[in-house]
């Protein structure tokens, strides 16, 4: 069958980097297994996703684990999430977690930059097929807490309950060889309430099959350029010209881009576009570089090189925070002596956590578009990457 690893080999620990086998052998070995504090963070921003697998694999062990709800925002220095325990519980762990959490928070950074590039333009997840098959559900959940508008993976429906979206692939023009033949079929055969949006690249320039399409086929809904980027040339120009054509002959469809799209793509053509289908810059993110440290031993502030040590907590207000020593502030108590609480499941809900991070992007934008001032040592939108793309 297909290498994968299996669930168990997670769960126990097999999946872990070998030094982590040296320290609990010689750990045990020497009778220490101190109770720690063990903080999640990174020197970069994002949104916070994978917390849905942390639970599942720290569930049964004896720790509590206190956490952001999935789709907050983070910034630099702040911890994600908290582990209590003696070290033995989860030393050897540590790699599958910051696994879940670096890959999925890196996919949902980058559907929240795309939908926030896109100013109210609508985003698709196009780009599983960049991935490991087994990977999809979690690219895809991991996009849609970012924000994106829809997925294309059919088994998003299966493993997520998110129903998936798609258009039609050159594959299927080939196999009829005419665009109008494949076109009239796609429209007799899938179901009508999903849109009519028309592949016009194949085998003729993108106007002259637009032309074709809104001039022969009964329904139009919009067009979809694909062009790959080593043949588009001005993209921005070929799109006006389709506008151009379809305005000339009364035909007001929605104009779709997919192919190679980046941010900056987005922010550049979202007056012409009305929906991107992002590929590779959403599920082939840059994973968030997080790092999983004791700041706590024996209830005495401890810390390497580089990082501060102590509990800490994050005092939000609106989306500029503050990183204080101690308790309370925006992290829930997820897991207790080893059981998933009701915080822990309400906080990886996906629904609610996509809303949370819409919200994030709304309260984002209205801070950049005003003059608000942060005080010293505050963290705020001013720690992203997001103001280029308003």
């Amino acid at each position: 069958m297909f290498l994968l690893t299996e669930k168990d080999d997670i769960k126990d620990g097999i999946v872990t980097d070998k030094y982590f086998i040296w320290t609990e052998k010689i750990l045990r070995y020497k009778g220490i297994n101190p109770y720690v504090v063990a903080e999640v963070t990174s020197r970069e921003w994002g949104i916070f996703s994978g917390l849905n697998d942390v639970l599942k694999l720290l569930e049964g062990k004896k720790v509590d684990v206190y956490a952001m709800p999935e789709g907050s925002i983070f910034y630099p220095g702040e911890p994600v999430l908290i582990v209590e325990g003696n070290y033995l519980e989860f030393a050897k762990l540590e790699t599958s977690l910051l696994g879940f959490l670096c890959h999925s928070s890196g996919i949902s950074r980058a559907a929240f930059k795309a939908k926030f590039a896109a100013k109210g333009k609508s985003v698709l997840s196009f780009g599983t097929r960049r991935q490991h098959p087994a990977l999809a559900p979690v690219i895809e959940r991991a996009a849609w807490i970012g924000g994106v508008d829809g997925v294309s993976n059919y088994s998003a429906e299966k493993y997520l309950g998110i129903k998936s979206v798609g258009t039609m692939p050159h594959s299927l023009i080939v196999c009829f060889g005419d665009q109008l033949e494949a076109w009239r079929a796609f429209d007799e055969v899938v179901d009508d309430s999903v849109p009519r949006i028309v592949l016009v690249d194949t085998y003729c320039d993108e106007k002259s099959e637009a032309i074709l399409a809104v001039e022969n086929l009964r329904r139009v809904d919009g067009i979809r350029l694909d062009t790959p980027s080593s043949r588009r040339g001005d993209i921005r120009a070929i799109i006006e010209e389709v506008i151009w054509e379809l305005k000339l002959r009364g035909k007001e469809v929605k104009i779709v881009l997919s192919g190679g799209i980046g941010f900056e793509d987005i922010t550049r053509l979202r007056d012409i576009v009305d929906i991107f289908g992002v590929g590779t810059a959403i599920a082939c993110a840059k994973p968030v570089d997080f790092a999983l440290d004791i700041v706590e031993k024996e209830g005495k502030a401890v810390a390497k090189r580089g990082k501060l040590g102590g509990r800490k907590t994050i005092i939000r207000d609106g989306v500029i925070d503050r990183i204080v020593p101690g308790r309370d502030g925006i992290h829930l108590k997820v897991i207790e002596e080893g059981e998933i609480t009701e915080k822990g499941l309400k906080a990886t809900k996906i629904e609610t956590a996509r809303e949370l991070s819409l919200k994030t992007m709304r309260e984002v934008r209205k801070f950049f578009e005003k003059t608000i001032e942060v005080e010293t040592f505050a963290k705020s939108p001013h720690d992203t990457d997001l103001k280029h793309l308003l």
